[in-house]
């Protein structure tokens, strides 16, 4: 590492990762309370938007769990075994390409409920439903696969037991993997925005429709706008690296804090707009997460000794 890259004092690095930390506490702590509440309503279980809203959530707090657990760790330790960190930068590039596909898929579910209501219980079964999310996750862990295939094929095998800066860069840094990413995201990111473009336009017919539920409609297309506000933030993931280097080129002094203010904006704030999109929208939803703390409140006040 060249030595006139400034270095964090430890001051700034305290400060920074306990923002980091308590950020992602807060979040989890709000995706919790929804997953709780999604558990202990059997109503949920039946339903595929439910079940589609509760696995974003879920993967959302993993993303964000080892996203800021990887961060801490970075400035702990510094370097890392290298098998080690393929596994960690495996898994995290799968639930990061989790998010948006989970999106397409909430779109198309709020289409088929909004454009096929007699077909939706037919088609948005939750069998369906539950083989939907094992085919998301297939899909996105194959090019965090291919990554680990390339570097095999272009590294030694010494490579795998030395110590790493664990980022991708220092990792997936051919030619080969450049290529893959590009491929693979224009694919993703292009089939995920015509799946919300076109789902939102054919919504969008349906609420003009003398027939449609008027209220459903323009709430499912509202949904299906916040979709794509979402999806514009999970694309600070891709577009973080190339706004990184351009920024450190500007500034290079201010190098760890523009990367750290990267850091929660394309890892760590967009993890809680899934609560505040979907959760605090729904009233059932809601009403449930009502009861659920007016319950954790009156098992407390039992509990407390009477004096």
């Amino acid at each position: 590492m060249n030595s006139t890259v400034p270095v964090d004092q430890f001051y700034d690095m305290l400060i920074k990762n306990f923002i980091s930390v308590v950020l992602g506490l807060i979040i989890n702590y709000i995706n919790g309370t929804f997953v709780i509440v999604f558990f202990k309503d059997i109503m949920f279980f039946s339903d595929p938007r439910y079940i589609l809203y509760i696995h974003l959530v879920i993967n959302d707090m993993i993303m964000l769990s080892v996203s800021v657990g990887l961060q801490v760790a970075t400035y702990v330790l510094r370097i890392f075994n290298a098998s080690v960190c393929c596994v960690v930068l495996l898994f995290l590039s799968t639930v990061t390409k989790n998010s948006p596909l989970n999106l397409a898929c909430m779109a198309i579910e709020r289409y088929i409920a909004i454009c096929k209501p007699l077909h939706h219980s037919q088609i948005c079964t939750v069998r369906r439903t539950h083989m939907l999310i094992c085919f998301i996750w297939t899909v996105a862990a194959a090019p965090a696969l291919s990554d680990v295939f390339i570097t095999l094929s272009n590294r030694p095998a010494s490579f795998f037991s030395t110590a790493i800066l664990c980022h991708m860069l220092y990792i997936y840094n051919t030619w080969q993997h450049t290529v893959k990413d590009t491929v693979v995201n224009v694919v993703y990111l292009s089939f995920v925005w015509i799946t919300l473009i076109v789902t939102y336009f054919k919504v969008f017919s349906a609420a003009n429709a003398a027939s449609a539920d008027q209220v459903s409609a323009k709430k499912a297309r509202n949904t299906i706008l916040l979709h794509g506000v979402q999806l514009l933030l999970c694309m600070m993931s891709y577009i973080t690296p190339f706004m990184s280097t351009a920024l450190v080129d500007l500034f290079p002094q201010s190098r760890t804090n523009i990367l750290f203010i990267l850091f929660l904006l394309s890892n760590v704030l967009p993890r809680l707009l899934s609560p505040l999109i979907y959760g605090l929208r729904d009233k059932q939803f809601v009403e449930r997460v009502k009861v659920y703390f007016c319950c954790k409140q009156v098992r407390r006040t039992q509990i407390m000794p009477v004096k």
